[in-house]
């Protein structure tokens, strides 16, 4: 089943028995009370499949915020962690970012994937509805999806209300005793010239802290109607340019009159298909996570679209960069390079470094706009280990840092630890180690003060004229590879309009799928670009496994032929699925972008 017509109508809810939800890591936001499916009976149960590094899981979080709180007696949110990353499988880890990202709902903490496998679930972040009878009655995966979920919802309650089988009342969150502490969850850090002092964006409290030269005293506090701030960096005007991520802007606040102002983004989230140039102040952002001044611009590490941006404060003009939004790690020109959640920016006279999260890898920029990658291999392998840098991995790196010998210091945060690259040599070595989700550092004479993120706190280190030893180790992510037949494989992305909607074929085509592969190899027959959501594929039989990159998006429109004006909605998401081939395997790949796989 793939893409419905314009005039094919809504199809008949299926009623799939969903099943138990399993997780070893327990419960969490419950007051330490286990839950079974039974608990939901009798309530519209969302099911958010979701982990904590990935940016869209985090756009997931916010959309679902208001519908959360307009159903709170009909429907309950449960949010289901499944760790792409060896970190996110440590429980502390997980109750971290729960508190971090303000998660308002039940968490079922799933480090061995137990739930996200009875659920076929392929991709984060995916939502999947369950009716109060048990069902489950609707799949989506990425972005973009609250509106038809709200509108499913207000369909189910209607529903049972008549039948009987809709229990009103509060839900099953219990709030969790809040912490006393100076930061809660810092991002970023900056150093103000002149007084020494440091600048820290202390992101879960929505503020910005000016600590003491001592990294600990604080001396006053920044409400700048912020949301989850964290990128800092100084304007030669003594200004400094604020990522404020949450609210997608970019504002400046100035130490010496307290005044706080937006340079940069609409306050709205951008969406395929927007501007992507022009003034500042009318093109929309997505999630800037850091920003640094480089070549007389402010570049932006754009984590929520996979690009770098860059604001021009003489025209107050943005720009795209670097990147194309298709997520995964492909050097070269900046305007073809791929990037995956870029998450910590350092400039230097000659290069932008770029801690390219998701890639697990260290990046770089030159003058001539071409993208390096110096350390990582791409979105499914990382690790701890040194040496040369073709062969190191890290762990989800959200910082970087320029030393003054040339070499960087990467803020390697789920592996807890301070790396070094040394461009002369190409190696990588370790710094530090113990330390709890480094997000940033900053050079402060010969020390080095490093953002220890979840112990809420900023470290002060001499930097170590010798290397730590550290035992080397290699992951790749848990998701187990999808068995396929080599030679032909048809992929099926599935997308049904939401219910009063229909697909938006005024312009042309209202779909497009984008397919490649890592190794490219793997593909014989199918790579690139088209507007059907069905795609005959030939898979290499020399090769015995490897990555396909799906990419796909779909507009649906308020099918009301009396509303001049009808609203739309653009649903996306990017699969990255990892394949093994082997004799007898699937010949079909199924791949829900919304409804149910028929």
């Amino acid at each position: 089943m793939t893409a419905s017509s314009p005039s094919t109508p809504a199809p008949r809810r299926a009623r799939v028995r969903a099943p138990e939800l399993i997780g070893k890591g327990g419960w969490l936001n419950t007051g330490g009370k286990e839950l079974t499916l039974a608990d939901f009976r009798g309530r519209i149960l969302i099911l958010d499949f979701w982990t904590f590094c990935c940016i869209n899981c985090l756009h997931v979080l916010d959309e679902l915020r208001e519908l959360e709180q307009r159903h709170s007696d009909t429907t309950v949110i449960v949010g289901v962690h499944s760790p792409k990353f060896v970190h996110e499988a440590e429980h502390q880890a997980v109750v971290d970012a729960v508190e971090r990202y303000q998660v308002h709902h039940p968490v079922l903490d799933d480090p061995e994937l137990a739930t996200w496998k009875q659920y076929a679930v392929r991709a984060w972040p995916t939502l999947v509805v369950i009716d109060p009878e048990g069902y489950v009655v609707a799949q989506h995966a990425g972005e973009g999806h609250a509106h038809a979920i709200e509108r499913l919802v207000g369909e189910l309650e209607a529903e049972h209300e008549a039948k009987g089988t809709l229990r009103r009342g509060h839900g099953p969150y219990v709030e969790p005793e809040p912490v006393a502490t100076d930061l809660r969850f810092p991002g970023k850090v900056i150093a103000l010239p002149g007084s020494g002092n440091l600048l820290v964006s202390d992101t879960t409290r929505d503020q910005l802290v000016e600590l003491a030269p001592d990294g600990e005293s604080v001396l006053r506090r920044i409400d700048g109607d912020f949301n989850e701030p964290q990128g800092l960096a100084l304007l030669p005007d003594g200004r400094i340019v604020v990522a404020d991520t949450v609210n997608h802007q970019l504002k400046s606040y100035d130490p010496a009159t307290g005044g706080i102002t937006v340079l940069a983004g609409t306050g709205k989230q951008w969406w395929q298909g927007e501007p992507t140039s022009g003034a500042a102040l009318d093109v929309s952002l997505s999630s800037p996570w850091d920003v640094a001044w480089w070549r007389g611009e402010v570049w932006i590490a754009m984590a929520g679209v996979h690009q770098l941006w860059a604001y021009d404060p003489e025209s107050g003009t943005v720009r795209v960069a670097a990147g194309t939004t298709n997520e995964g790690l492909v050097d070269g020109p900046a305007a073809e390079a791929w990037f995956a959640q870029p998450s910590g920016l350092a400039a230097t006279e000659d290069r932008l470094w770029v801690a390219d999260s998701e890639n697990s890898a260290l990046r770089w920029v030159d003058t001539e706009d071409v993208v390096h990658t110096a350390a990582g291999t791409g979105l499914f392998d990382f690790g701890h280990r040194d040496g040369d840098a073709g062969q190191a991995l890290l762990q989800h790196p959200l910082g970087v840092t320029a030393l003054p010998d040339g070499s960087v210091a990467v803020s390697d945060t789920y592996n807890h630890a301070l790396r070094r690259y040394e461009p002369v040599g190409g190696q990588v070595t370790t710094l530090a180690t113990d330390l709890r989700e480094p997000s940033d550092a900053v050079l402060v004479g010969e020390d080095i003060v490093v953002v220890e993120s979840a112990r809420h706190r900023l470290t002060r280190l001499r930097l170590p004229d010798e290397a730590v030893r550290v035992e080397a180790v290699a992951h790749r992510t848990q998701r187990a590879a999808t068995e396929v037949a080599p030679g032909k494989l048809r992929l099926e992305v599935v997308f049904q309009a939401p219910t009063g909607q229909k697909l938006d074929t005024r312009y042309g085509p209202s779909t497009r799928l984008l397919v490649s592969a890592t190794p490219p190899e793997l593909l014989a027959d199918g790579e690139g670009t088209g507007t059907d959501l069905a795609r005959e594929l030939t898979l290499n039989p020399e090769l015995g496994e490897g990555v396909l990159h799906v990419s796909a998006m779909a507009a649906s429109c308020d099918d009301d032929p009396a509303n001049e004006y009808p609203a739309c909605h653009v649903h996306q998401q990017d699969w990255g699925v990892p394949l093994r081939l082997v004799a007898g395997g699937e010949s079909r790949l199924a791949l829900v972008l919304a409804g149910l796989d028929g």
